[in-house]
């Protein structure tokens, strides 16, 4: 699908350019993060923003209590070790299946331009949609009080549009590195620091519009409980490096509240 130059300014982001990917690698590189602010048009987040008021009644709001290792507890440690010590995450979100189908996401979404730069950018062959039909686009709510609590992700990297932010709060909020999980080192008295506001953290400003591209494995990272009437919308845009890979049951139930 092609790529219009009334949905993303691609003057101020030429995508196929190889030496702007080369300086979006090397930034990603660096710092754990690549922030695109502007990256979508005025119009296309009003857009979005729109759409995301219109299907808001068919979001499903949880809470859900988890370790920041998005495991089950470990029996060796006790419950307020870091290790098990429980984090609090709030939200709402509405599916794939909800997105309509004329919508700028899915326009960006499925657009080869956008997922050769995003291959180029974050060392992959190819990116793939999600095979079960709730996965793939995501937007999620946060009304004031919402957070998302400190986790490590279990995929490689994120990608995320933000759509609308709140008037106050909900800060995305990141210690890059502070673990390596292919080592197996965990890291618990880094990550006890953080949880008991002993450490300083990095904040990442990401006004209406702004592309996000974030390595989340080994970087501990929370989005802050939300103030204000506004309601903080974003946009996860999911992809796997294999095809026909779906998001487990569990998971699906646990997100979305249904498995299709």
């Amino acid at each position: 699908m092609k790529l219009s130059d009334t949905l993303i300014d691609q003057k101020r982001y030429p995508l196929d350019d190889s030496d702007f990917r080369s300086r979006c690698k090397a930034t990603l590189a660096e710092d754990g993060a690549l922030v695109m602010p502007q990256f979508l048009l005025a119009d296309t987040v009003k857009t979005i923003a729109a759409e995301g008021e219109a299907h808001r009644d068919q979001a499903y709001f949880c809470d859900d209590h988890h370790n920041v290792y998005l495991t089950p507890p470990d029996p060796d440690y006790a419950m307020d070790h870091p290790r098990n010590r429980l984090i609090l995450s709030s939200k709402g979100c509405i599916s794939d299946d909800v997105v309509p189908a004329d919508s700028p996401l899915r326009v960006l979404y499925e657009a080869e331009k956008f997922k050769d730069f995003l291959c180029d950018v974050l060392g992959e062959e190819a990116l793939y949609e999600y095979a079960d039909p709730l996965s793939s686009i995501n937007l999620h709510y946060a009304d004031a009080g919402l957070e998302l609590g400190w986790h490590f992700d279990n995929s490689a990297f994120a990608i995320t549009l933000m759509i609308q932010a709140p008037e106050a709060g909900g800060a995305f909020e990141y210690v890059k590195d502070l673990r390596d999980a292919d080592s197996g080192e965990m890291n618990f008295e880094g990550v006890r620091k953080v949880l008991d506001g002993e450490r300083t953290v990095e904040t990442l400003s990401m006004p209406a519009g702004t592309l996000v591209l974030f390595r989340g494995r080994n970087s501990l990272h929370r989005v802050a409980p939300v103030k204000g009437s506004t309601t903080r919308m974003l946009v996860v845009l999911a992809y796997n490096s294999q095809p026909d890979i779906a998001l487990s049951e569990s998971a699906r139930l646990t997100f979305f509240g249904r498995l299709g």
